[in-house]
């Protein structure tokens, strides 16, 4: 056979594997590496949950798809990982729903104060078909770029600071305190006494340390992960916040997986969901432990009522729209 011959022969058999071997399946059986990240480090449970994720994936599919993560915000904060998730340079993404809020409103609901009972009140919430119901919006919603696979729990928010213990109010009067970048958040914060600050999660040990806030409002676990308990003495079981996260994977990554793969993505991350709720309560026993341990002051002894109170002008000014849903997830019991 001449050479030429032989080209045309070659060309021939190409096109008619191409026309005959649907693109799905020439996705499945290609074999990805997908990049995950987070702002926290090995061992905390959102990455735990996915690495454990991973190893499943790995396992299910026999190499083919596997997780590479990206921990202790290698890769940057929340902000630059939506970014990167949005085109497609990162595939699994751990954020809070505040970073979501603003594009998906309806998200927005479990942000507001004091919106849950309790953390097992929440977890009943997101397990539910307000949870689902809420994942499928913002997938569904093409300005997020992004596909909704789970919840994650984060446990309550609460107040520390570097000047003096909460207990009133009062005590928060002219403390500049880190807030999320979600104007709620903010607004929050002003309404509790505080001066809200928006800064990026990446930003807040040093600007703690140069003083440019007096102090933040996280859970203990992320106190103790991002070493806050060294420039902040006094921690306060405010809860004024309980606001689970997503695990999110870029849709321009997704639309290239089969059918078949992205069920049991979903699948997978589902499980995830209550793999690190286990891991959650174990670290936060843990860090309460160490926190005590390192010499911060664990203010319990607070009257939550008037905080809660003070919070109604946030709710009068973003409540109205959720009234519906409030009403859905008060009747969760």
């Amino acid at each position: 056979m001449k050479r030429r011959d032989f080209i045309k022969l070659s060309a021939g058999l190409g096109a008619t594997i191409a026309a005959t071997t649907p693109l799905s399946s020439a996705f499945a059986q290609t074999k990805m590496v997908l990049k995950a990240s987070d702002v926290h480090p090995l061992g905390y449970p959102t990455v735990e949950a996915v690495v454990r994720m991973g190893k499943k994936l790995d396992a299910a599919t026999n190499g083919r798809l596997t997780i590479q993560m990206f921990p202790s915000m290698q890769l940057g904060g929340e902000k630059e990982m939506i970014e990167q998730a949005q085109l497609g340079a990162l595939q699994i993404a751990r954020i809070s729903v505040g970073a979501v809020g603003p594009v998906v409103d309806d998200v927005n609901v479990f942000n507001m104060p004091f919106v849950f009972r309790n953390s097992k009140h929440m977890e009943k919430v997101i397990d539910g078909e307000i949870g689902d119901e809420l994942l499928t919006k913002i997938s569904a919603n093409e300005k997020t770029g992004l596909i909704a696979l789970c919840w994650m729990n984060a446990g309550s928010r609460n107040v520390y600071n570097n000047k003096r213990p909460i207990r009133t109010m009062a005590d928060l009067k002219g403390l500049k305190v880190r807030m999320m970048g979600n104007p709620l958040f903010v607004d929050t914060m002003n309404a509790l006494g505080g001066n809200g600050v928006a800064l990026g999660f990446d930003q807040v040990f040093s600007s703690m340390q140069t003083g440019v806030v007096d102090g933040a409002e996280n859970n203990p676990p992320s106190f103790m992960a991002q070493n806050h308990y060294q420039v902040a003495k006094y921690f306060t079981m405010t809860e004024h916040l309980i606001i689970p996260e997503l695990l999110v994977f870029s849709r321009i990554s997704w639309q290239k997986l089969s059918p078949d793969d992205q069920a049991l993505i979903k699948k997978l991350a589902k499980e995830a969901q209550q793999e690190q709720r286990v891991l959650w309560y174990e670290a936060e026993n843990a860090a309460i432990e160490k926190m005590k341990a390192a010499g911060t002051e664990i203010i319990t002894d607070i009257d939550k009522k008037p905080f809660q109170d003070a919070v109604k002008p946030v709710w009068d000014k973003y409540g109205a729209k959720y009234a519906a849903m409030v009403k859905r997830i008060e009747a969760v019991q």
